[in-house]
């Protein structure tokens, strides 16, 4: 008679059944010899996905389904088995449709730096907004077909909830402030670190929020995050998204998550809009295991939000860095106040949250004072409260202000939206209990030039490799070309620079096979792929070839100066010649 062991012990891929309590009661040899954390593995519920890598270095994709009793079968097979004919066409058709594109949207960034009439500038903004819809609709569109083909694979890791609103916020900030909204994000007290794919979470969050910031006319956008128990090593997390919207008729709530759905019909005349980023939500909470909605309270707006249950990786920090201290935030914006209110609240402080400068007057002896650059409004110059530790609130456009604000007698300054570190350190600084120079810098504030970084910049392509060396050179680079997979090996093998762009599609040897190549001979220089790919997948097989992160074309400068500042520092490289390569 077969038992159940025999039938586990007869599969060729690795195999597990896992109890009610978590506990493994039966396992192959297979998944015994291919090294994975069963303990984490049992964890994994149905509808969680997770891939390891093997000792052979293939990656295995895990999955789980339900058995009678309550148990569970966790399986593992090789994460390419996963991938089919319709995805290989989809990642080509990603880079076919991409490249162009990246050529179009760059030279039209490069010209704008140029001089040009009135009425240039006009036709050229009116190209960058197509080119850039064209892009967006690009990727919503080749995004939708890959989930509605069941391809969403998850890679749960550690997570700070707080850091994906924090990304999202700062991403859109820019276009947030270009219509004159704020936006902001704050997390309570309590909030533990989960398991979850961070790539996957901050999707979520950037549709939810950039479809807020699209239909926002006056007021901002908050990003916020609530936590509830679970199941039993696991937390409820609901992320929710609310502006100050025209909010969304009650008989178009549920269509709006559909694909080409709009509330109001002339939504769908609009040049910024696609219809996709909920029907794109909904499918990615659908693969947490999850649910989306959104509700309209009847003060006004919109509360879009998503919830699911995570595994907890850690529990909440304890520390209180501003208990004990009164923080006065001032500004005419409510997104502001309540955003910096629930930070302060967050780090043990008490918050006084205020509108108007004229009532600062009551700010309470030994409270730091927070002063929004927004209540100028026409004044030549907000002073610091007397007798109190301040601080300036700026937006990075205002960022030419800061020398003034020093001046004026502000201790400290902040770049809006607020990091929750980033104020904590600074009223502890101007509180003098904290060792902190006057005005610390953020790197939002003032870009870092690099000094005479060396950068081997591989790219076949002559108008993205144009692109790439003028971004490049902007920020002090001196860069050398190859324009083979290996060119790019020779050159890179030889130890002289300080970073290496590598795009995966060149003649001969391609991206990947050359990162491979430069590892196994030594080359320890940090690469980074450059790539007109943007599925998940394509980044995790960059990693796996030795590299060390991910560029998405079309390049943009803020993302490339920040990798430079992450990847290029003293020690990469050890002196040497300078290769020879042809420009």
């Amino acid at each position: 008679m077969t038992c159940a062991r025999d039938i586990l012990e007869a599969l060729d891929h690795p195999a597990a059944v896992i109890g009610p309590d978590g506990q493994a009661r039966l396992t192959n040899a297979a998944l015994l010899a291919c090294g994975a954390d069963l303990e984490a593995l049992a964890a994994l519920i149905p509808g969680d996905h997770r891939e390891t890598l093997g000792p052979d270095g293939a990656v295995i994709a895990w999955s789980v389904r339900d058995m009678p009793d309550g148990e569970r079968l966790l399986t593992g097979r090789p994460a390419s088995a996963t991938l089919g004919a319709r995805e290989h066409y989809l990642a080509a058709l990603s880079h076919e449709l991409r490249t162009p594109l990246n050529g179009v949207l760059g030279m039209a960034g490069l010209l704008a730096e140029t001089k040009l009439a009135a009425e240039q500038k006009a036709y050229l903004g009116s190209l960058r907004d197509c080119g850039e819809h064209l892009l967006g609709l690009v990727n919503d569109v080749l995004d939708l077909a890959r989930l509605d083909a069941g391809q969403v694979t998850l890679h749960p890791a550690p997570l700070d909830p707080s850091r994906p609103m924090q990304t999202v916020v700062e991403l859109l900030s820019p276009r947030a402030h270009a219509k004159g909204l704020d936006i902001a994000w704050t997390a309570p007290a309590g909030v533990p670190q989960v398991l979850a794919d961070e790539g996957r979470v901050r999707q979520i969050l950037f549709n939810l929020a950039g479809n807020a910031v699209k239909f926002t006319e006056a007021g901002g956008v908050l990003l916020s995050v609530e936590t509830r128990p679970g199941r039993p090593g696991r937390t409820l997390l609901r992320f929710v998204v609310a502006d100050t919207g025209p909010g969304v008729p009650e008989a178009q709530r549920e269509r709006i998550f559909e694909a080409f759905a709009q509330a109001d019909p002339q939504h769908a005349a609009r040049s910024d809009s696609t219809g996709l980023g909920l029907a794109i939500v909904r499918r990615l909470t659908a693969a947490h295991g999850g649910t989306a909605g959104l509700d309209c309270p009847p003060e006004g707006g919109s509360r879009f939000w998503f919830e699911a249950e995570f595994p907890i990786a850690a529990p909440a920090a304890t520390d209180r860095p501003l208990a004990g201290r009164v923080v006065v935030v001032a500004s005419p914006s409510a997104i502001v106040r309540q955003a910096a209110g629930g930070q302060v609240e967050a780090a043990g402080g008490r918050a006084i949250l205020v509108g108007a400068l004229a009532d600062l007057k009551t700010a309470p002896d030994g409270a730091t004072v927070l002063i929004d650059h927004a209540l100028a409004a026409g004044r030549k110059r907000l002073k610091p409260v007397a007798d109190r530790p301040s601080v300036i609130l700026v937006t990075p456009e205002a960022r030419n202000q800061i020398g003034r604000y020093r001046a004026a007698g502000f201790g400290a300054y902040l770049i809006k939206p607020l990091r929750a570190a980033s104020l904590v350190e600074r009223v502890l600084a101007v509180s003098g209990e904290a060792e902190a120079s006057i005005l610390t810098h953020d790197e939002r504030a003032t870009p870092e030039p690099q000094a005479a970084v060396r950068v081997l910049l591989a790219e076949d392509n002559p108008i993205n490799a144009l692109l790439a060396r003028s971004l490049l050179e902007r920020e002090g680079c001196v860069v050398s070309r190859a324009v083979t997979g290996l060119e790019a090996v020779e050159a890179g093998a030889g130890g002289v620079f300080d970073l290496i762009l590598m795009d995966l599609r060149m003649p001969g040897l391609d991206g990947l096979e050359a990162a491979r190549a430069l590892r196994a001979r030594g080359c320890r220089t940090p690469i980074l792929a450059l790539t007109a790919n943007a599925f998940e997948e394509d980044r995790r097989a960059c990693l796996i070839a030795g590299m060390d992160d991910f560029l998405t074309k079309p390049l943009e400068q803020p993302v490339l100066r920040a990798m430079l500042r992450r990847w290029t520092h003293p020690g990469w490289t050890r002196p040497a010649q300078d290769a020879k390569l042809t420009a």
